[in-house]
């Protein structure tokens, strides 16, 4: 009896000694009460919670906290206890805004069955959504918060942390919690997970000489706005074509072309010939046969060309430079593509074969990034004609030309998608001249309903030029595919 009474008034003090952390409790309604000990011998910490699941505008899960303020990273190992009872258990790494049950989040999740993703609420009481990691149950994670951005790192057993990719844009109000939870994803269940080697550190930014681009390669449901990183490089990659089989994207680097599995793994350079300077303006038949390609290796500016989709020799297309393929028409017969002549950029079309180009629009100024609607009748394509870059639309031969947004943002490269029920642009900031589309900038992925003319933004995010410049919808008309960037 006297040892039952030493262990339980050992296990109350472990838990009111929380190391680095300054409290703990349920968050929403958890089904059962949820408890943390801390041994201070390895400064671990063993947490227990209930909770039906963190997701959707609410969550119920166990909480050890600490008010902190900055920049700042929390990084853990994270093993669970047992097989638990359901897959989608949670461990995470957490940044939250409040104690609410509805507050805006971010989390690092280490799953049950090995998924790991950063999961969000950009709002109180909005929904949640989430970058899936191509790395599955890693052994240390770590979350950062660099002023509004925030991103994650995974390690393997054995392993140095690298990011994840998939950064984005969530801003915190100062104060804030940072801390450890678990979530059973079963309200009559207790699920435990060991966080050992924790640490929480103030992050210094450093000098911009010191940073390099990453390159995270992605996805994006239109149904949910979730997220799925492709692939992450710490260098710099563009403008994900994806094929019409739906089994691979094509981006390009460095000048050349690669081919990678939708599903992840190694890319593939694909050969292009004496074509070594290709630029971000590049695409596929609507056959999946060929590949179009803006490159510059022969006269020193950008000229388009075809070759077969396996790689090949480019055979010439425009004569005049420079030009920038943006679209092909559906019934494989016309490109569409933005040139410059005579010192103004418009928008052009020209028979696949080559041969006389037709000029399209004629206003002063930047028109850009045409690409043909789904049935050939329109082509999309920006405009800064009206003092600020927004979407147009015309016929096919050019007339009728038509706004379609109307905003104060600079909206840029509107895809429709396969089905025709979508457009797809990202959109700069009034901080960005109207038409300038640089790299590296906060920049949105916006999606309008053609039918309803309802705009709503998919993912806010560091990018810009290299981000969507060309198409990049699955067949499907699913997902999206585009690029995000982090300077580290």
């Amino acid at each position: 009896m006297l040892g039952l009474v030493v262990l339980l008034l050992s296990a109350c003090k472990n838990e009111s000694d929380l190391g680095i952390f300054q409290g703990h409790g349920d968050i929403g309604n958890v089904g059962r009460a949820g408890w943390v000990l801390f041994d201070a011998s390895d400064s671990s910490y063993t947490v227990s919670g209930s909770g039906t699941n963190m997701w959707f505008d609410s969550d119920e899960f166990h909480y050890v906290w600490k008010e902190l303020r900055g920049d700042v990273s929390i990084t853990a190992d994270i093993e669970w206890e047992g097989e638990g009872l359901d897959p989608h258990r949670k461990a995470c790494l957490i940044i939250r805004q409040s104690l609410d049950t509805s507050a805006a989040y971010v989390d690092a999740a280490i799953h049950g069955d090995g998924l790991t993703s950063i999961q969000y609420r950009d709002m109180k009481g909005g929904m949640t959504r989430e970058v899936q990691s191509n790395i599955s149950s890693p052994q240390r994670v770590r979350i950062e918060k660099h002023g509004d951005y925030i991103s994650m790192s995974v390690a393997k057993k054995g392993l140095v942390l690298e990011s994840s990719g998939g950064t984005f844009k969530l801003p915190f109000s100062e104060p804030f919690y940072i801390g450890l939870g678990v979530c059973a994803h079963n309200n009559n269940t207790m699920e435990t997970a060991i966080f050992s080697n924790v640490k929480i550190e103030a992050l210094v930014q450093k000098p911009d000489s010191l940073k390099r681009i990453e390159s995270t390669l992605e996805t994006i449901a239109v149904s949910s706005f979730d997220r799925r990183v492709v692939y992450h490089i710490r260098s710099h990659i563009e403008a994900p074509n994806w094929t019409p089989d739906g089994k691979n994207l094509i981006y390009n680097s460095g000048g050349k072309l690669y081919t990678i599995p939708v599903s992840g793994g190694n890319p593939s350079m694909i050969p292009t010939g004496f074509a070594s300077r290709i630029n971000n303006d590049h695409g596929i038949s609507p056959d999946g046969r060929q590949l179009v390609i803006s490159d510059q290796t022969e006269s020193g500016h950008s000229l388009i060309y075809t070759l077969p989709i396996e790689g090949g020799d480019p055979k010439r297309v425009t004569s005049l430079g420079p030009s920038y393929w943006h679209g092909w028409s559906p019934d494989g017969k016309t490109l569409t593509y933005c040139a410059e002549r005579n010192g103004n950029y418009d928008v052009y079309t020209i028979p696949v074969a080559g041969g006389k180009e037709t000029r399209l629009s004629t206003a002063e100024g930047l028109d850009d990034g045409p690409d043909y609607s789904p049935d050939g009748r329109h082509i999309y394509f920006n405009s800064v004609r009206t003092g600020s870059m927004q979407i147009w639309r015309m016929k096919a031969d050019g007339s009728e030309q038509e706004q379609v947004t109307t905003d104060e943002y600079n909206d840029w490269f509107a895809h429709p998608s396969p089905d025709g029920r979508w457009i797809v642009y990202v959109s700069f900031g009034t901080d960005v001249p109207a038409a300038s589309h640089p790299p590296n900038k906060d920049v949105m992925l916006r999606i309008m309903n053609l039918e309803t003319g309802e705009v709503r933004v998919m993912a806010k995010l560091f990018g810009g030029q290299g981000t969507i410049n060309v198409p990049s919808w699955s067949p499907d008309s699913e997902h999206l595919a585009f690029v995000s960037y982090r300077l580290n």
